[in-house]
């Protein structure tokens, strides 16, 4: 019995993932269904700012696939000629609610975008714009909705779309612009309160999946990006508030 768990152990595949900050509890629960039927696979996820994996995966970190909160970081990856098959594939359409905890004040459910001009609010949290897809998106809908030259003095800059979230959780900001996905995820759908923000109020946040050209694993990377992918996932992907691409052929 101890020589065949050492042999298994031995065959074990490893997979490494450098993924967008958003993408974590929706991703977290498709490792935990990928390895409860792919018992011989062990996926490990880094979380972060897209921007940050983007300029550390052109060095060549040791990563296997990238999930970006973005399709361009994506698609430079690819052009570069730094992906295993010169393939993007969008796994997500990400959306942007405004967040507030629950305690407070603030009523952005029926006030909308408007809150944020409240005399109550000191600091707003978003993802820093530079680095974070998400926070590009939260710059551009509070210019279409017309109050970002009112704010832009009270903007406190996370590295990635989940210290924003910490900041507006912890008390730090008053309110904040996150994920739609975090907003639905345990623990802040217990500690807050929030307002989708209209989707044309910003381009679609489509998010896009590349394997890496020097990883070791290519079959067991292609097999987690294709589960990822399909109809199987699709209902975790939508319980966390993503849109679904509309083809899953390679885009572009």
């Amino acid at each position: 019995m101890l020589a065949l768990s050492v042999g298994m152990s031995a065959h074990a595949a490893e997979l490494t993932v450098a993924a967008a900050a958003n993408f974590k509890y929706a991703l977290d629960e498709l490792v935990t269904l990928y390895e409860a039927n792919h018992p011989d696979t062990r996926v490990h996820v880094t979380y972060g700012s897209s921007g940050t994996f983007y300029a550390q995966l052109q060095s060549k970190a040791p990563f296997d696939l990238f999930f970006s909160a973005d399709m361009d970081y994506a698609w430079r990856l690819a052009d570069a000629g730094l992906t295993l098959d010169g393939k993007v594939f969008t796994y997500a359409i990400g959306h942007l609610v405004v967040w507030v905890r629950k305690e407070s004040p603030l009523q952005p459910e029926t006030q909308g975008m408007k809150v944020l001009l409240a005399p109550e609010v000191q600091k707003i949290a978003i993802a820093n714009p530079e680095l974070a897809p998400y926070g590009a998106a939260s710059v551009a809908a509070m210019k279409t909705l017309k109050v970002y030259d009112q704010v832009k003095a009270k903007l406190v800059l996370g590295e990635n779309i989940a210290q924003t979230a910490q900041f507006v959780q912890s008390g730090a900001a008053d309110a904040g612009l996150i994920a739609t996905s975090q907003a639905l995820a345990a623990p802040m759908s217990d500690t807050g309160r929030y307002w989708e923000v209209p989707v044309d109020a910003y381009s679609p946040v489509e998010q896009g999946v590349v394997i890496l050209g020097w990883t070791k694993n290519a079959a067991v990377s292609k097999a987690f990006r294709d589960f990822v992918l399909s109809a199987q996932s699709a209902e975790i992907l939508q319980r966390y508030g993503y849109g679904l691409p509309m083809t899953q052929v390679p885009a572009k």
